[in-house]
């Protein structure tokens, strides 16, 4: 049954397989919903449950005091368990949904879809600490900050505020946004789906941000997240970058300011969408940073051409939505053109 209500008599079947259609129709309303809408405070969302079950995990691994190998081993498990439930149990919601009726598996594949994409939300996290910043109260800023970095902020000026908030906007950029949005294309060009894939891709995300350090105590258990995240995110990555760089009209340049820089950041990923950002808004990011009171130094990336101020960091989070518009469209695209092949 199609639950397209544009059914009319001039698409034809020859042209538009209904099947491609639904599930680009479910893409691009997730991604406006995410635009129009983001995450609600206070309402239920896939991650808290992925969250849930980490933190429940890592307990109890930990509780078991295992040497390093067997740690290890059990964080894998929990890695693949995490990834593969979060994707089996999206796939079998929407399923359930759809058998009640088409539109309720198309309202709830959209749901959880957006759920995945942090677009509005980055956006209100930078709001948030600009808007005590531009208005004197250096101290609020600081605190809201503290809700989404993790280095210390209680002792950081406005222009450090300022850069660790445009940090995080383009590093997010890649792993909230944009690298979501490409397995949510991938997944409609596949059987399963854009909602399992992206939640998968979402849970691994997850794993990474919670057990993925090389500090103790997750040095072992959190060996797999961080490795298994950082091999995800590499293509999404660099394809973040060669379209930061397109979408900057000087493509030569920020390539050229990326591959200088990028390299220097211990994280495969994170140097590199931090560089396009920075080289295509002509500013400086990384420095010194202090977490837990121990001082740690960032590479360099980019070259201070401007000082880093609100415009920018608008311009950055404008880069972000223009990039996702444009993957958006080339995923329709190519579903356009799969649906007329097969």
């Amino acid at each position: 049954m199609s639950v397209l209500w544009f059914d009319t008599a001039w698409f034809t079947p020859a042209w538009l397989n209904y099947q491609w259609v639904n599930r680009g129709l479910v893409v691009v309303l997730a991604a406006g919903l995410d635009r129009l809408v983001g995450d609600p405070w206070g309402w239920p969302h896939p991650v808290q449950a992925m969250g849930r079950v980490i933190s429940w995990g890592s307990k109890g691994i930990f509780r078991l005091q295992l040497p390093p190998l067997e740690e290890r081993g059990l964080g894998v498990i929990l890695g693949l368990g995490v990834i593969l439930g979060s994707g089996w149990v999206g796939w079998w919601v929407v399923h359930l949904a759809g058998m009640l009726h088409p539109w309720g598996g198309m309202a709830c594949a959209v749901v959880l879809l957006a759920s995945c994409f942090a677009g509005r939300s980055l956006r209100r996290a930078a709001e948030e600490v600009l808007a005590p910043l531009d208005g004197g109260d250096i101290a609020t800023a600081r605190d809201h900050l503290g809700l989404y970095v993790g280095r210390d902020t209680g002792y950081l000026d406005e222009a450090e505020i300022r850069r660790a908030v445009l940090e995080t906007v383009s590093e997010n950029a890649t792993d909230g946004v944009l690298a979501p949005l490409f397995y949510a294309l991938v997944g409609a060009c596949l059987p399963l789906g854009s909602v399992p894939v992206a939640l998968a891709y979402k849970a691994a995300s997850t794993l990474d941000s919670m057990i993925g350090y090389r500090e103790v105590p997750y040095t072992y258990l959190g060996w797999f997240s961080a490795r298994f995240e950082d091999a995800l995110t590499w293509l999404p990555c660099r394809l973040v970058v060669l379209t930061i760089a397109l979408l900057s009209g000087q493509p030569r340049r920020v390539w050229a300011l990326c591959r200088r820089d990028a390299p220097a950041d211990p994280s495969p990923n994170a140097g590199w969408s931090e560089a396009a950002y920075a080289a295509a808004l002509g500013v400086q990011l990384g420095g010194t940073n202090q977490y837990n009171g121990i001082l740690k130094e960032k590479p360099r990336l980019g070259d201070a051409v401007y000082p880093i101020t609100r415009d920018r960091i608008l311009q950055a989070l404008a880069l972000t939505r223009r990039a996702a518009l444009l993957w958006t469209g080339l995923g329709i695209a190519l579903m356009a053109g799969l649906s007329q092949m097969l």
